[in-house]
């Protein structure tokens, strides 16, 4: 009898809140857990909102970190994991363990921090990069997110091999509902209406200082709120000046939310009016594909990775032009959603197919 491949899924992110790496997991492994030939052990602090995504199965173990200690998990805590379990391969985000009982996988995002600097702290530049490049050169598979991630991890760390395991949405956006009873539920339980909605973590490449500048002096405040959601990541000092100059019956239409559960996210993206996306840099960008998926009007920048989102068209904007920005807005306020773009995103982007590019890239377990 074939004995089964023992995968191990370093899973601390879901401890936070969401963000594009807790996005390509959930995707990914929710796909791979329908093969019964592979064993799959997911490994965080909180286990149970692990097995509220993943479920259970008799293919499917969970594993609890001792520590919530990055340094004590990935030197200690992983280590023993994945010897005690007698793990094939180990999956990580960016970073590996320096201690090595199995083959690792690291998907690197990616680096933008080597392509964007003036965004990022050095001590954050000097560190990662070290990091990155080390985790890159250590694993026995790189996998990235998209074209334009692969062709800046071979350039600046020289690693050929990079294989592109393209972010999908989760089908959940695309599933029908009724308008009017999200928009009524959300009034009921946030106390908003009549909104636009950005879910991004914050870092200045992130540009909600822009977003916030295009709004407050558009006068937009007067008929929508502004609701952003995402866990702090690196500090928007431009942000918060422009923030704190506002009066205050204008800073009542900015709501900041940060531990947003899954659910509560597809409620309050279902509820919004508009979509916004005004990232200068991203690896990929799965937000504006979850937005436009589930029928909001959306927004986007048109840079980095996010040049592929052709069928985004005329919604797409220059996210250092405020002009350019705020004529896609009203544009996006004036029109729905096409079908078109729907269609096109189930076409180019699945969970299936990354999940089969994944499992080409492992060796069957020995006997």
């Amino acid at each position: 009898m074939k004995a089964k491949l023992r995968i191990f899924v370093d899973c601390h992110v879901f401890d936070g809140s969401f963000q594009g790496t807790t996005t390509y997991i959930q995707g990914l492994y929710k796909e791979l857990i329908k093969d019964k030939s592979i064993a799959f052990f997911f490994a965080a602090n909180d286990i149970g909102r692990l097995q509220a995504i993943f479920g259970t199965a008799e293919n499917i173990s969970y594993l609890k970190y001792r520590s919530k200690n990055k340094f004590y998990r990935l030197a200690f805590d992983i280590p023993k994991l994945i010897q005690k379990n007698k793990i094939d391969y180990a999956h990580f985000q960016y970073i590996v363990p320096p201690i090595k009982y199995c083959k690792y996988i690291v998907t690197i995002h990616d680096v933008l921090f080597l392509d964007y600097p003036e965004y990022f702290p050095l001590s954050y530049r000097l560190k990662n990069k070290a990091l990155f490049q080390w985790s890159a050169n250590y694993s026995d598979i790189v996998l990235t997110v998209s074209d334009y991630s692969k062709q800046k991890i071979q350039e600046h760390f020289g690693i050929k091999d990079v294989v592109i395991t393209p972010n999908a949405v989760d089908p959940i956006f695309f599933e029908k509902y009724d308008k009017e009873k999200v928009v009524q539920e959300v009034q009921q339980k946030y106390n908003l209406e009549n909104y636009w909605i950005y879910i991004s973590r914050w870092e200045p490449r992130k540009n909600h200082h822009t977003l916030l500048k295009v709004f407050v002096e558009n006068e937009y405040y007067k008929k929508y709120s502004l609701v952003l959601i995402g866990s702090q990541s690196i500090a928007n000092p431009e942000f918060k000046t422009l923030y704190d100059g506002l009066e205050e019956s204008v800073k009542k239409t900015v709501f900041i939310l940060d531990k947003v559960n899954f659910e509560e996210l597809v409620l309050l993206l279902r509820g919004a009016t508009l979509a916004v996306y005004p990232s200068i840099a991203e690896g990929f960008g799965i937000p504006p594909l979850e937005t436009s998926a589930a029928g909001i009007s959306t927004t986007c920048s048109n840079t980095t990775a996010m040049s592929d989102f052709v069928f985004l068209k005329n919604r797409l904007f220059d996210p250092f032009s405020e002009n350019d920005f705020n004529e896609k807005i009203k544009f996006g306020l004036q029109n729905q959603q096409d079908i078109s773009i729907v269609e096109a995103i189930q076409k180019k982007y699945s969970w299936e197919l990354t999940a089969a590019i994944f499992k080409e890239q492992l060796v069957p377990a020995e006997e």
